[in-house]
């Protein structure tokens, strides 16, 4: 299945993907994002979700930092 991946870490970028069906939200995060969990808000669809929702054909996935390096 496909979905929509926004990376608003760094330069940021978004790309449809296809991904394996039932992969949850956390399993997802763990194979993009080297870092806690805690220190980023994930949305789905513009929503915030449960670490385990099941994501589902053309999901838009957006993994945003809460916390910026060298930031006060």
């Amino acid at each position: 299945m496909e979905i929509m991946y926004i990376n608003n870490d760094g330069g940021g970028f978004a790309n449809w993907i296809e991904i394996a069906k039932g992969v949850t939200v956390s399993q997802f995060f763990a194979t993009k994002v080297n870092g806690n969990p805690n220190d980023y808000l994930v949305r789905v669809n513009r929503e915030n979700v449960e670490q385990n929702y099941v994501l589902q054909d053309n999901d838009r996935v957006s993994i945003t930092p809460t916390k910026i390096d060298g930031g006060m």
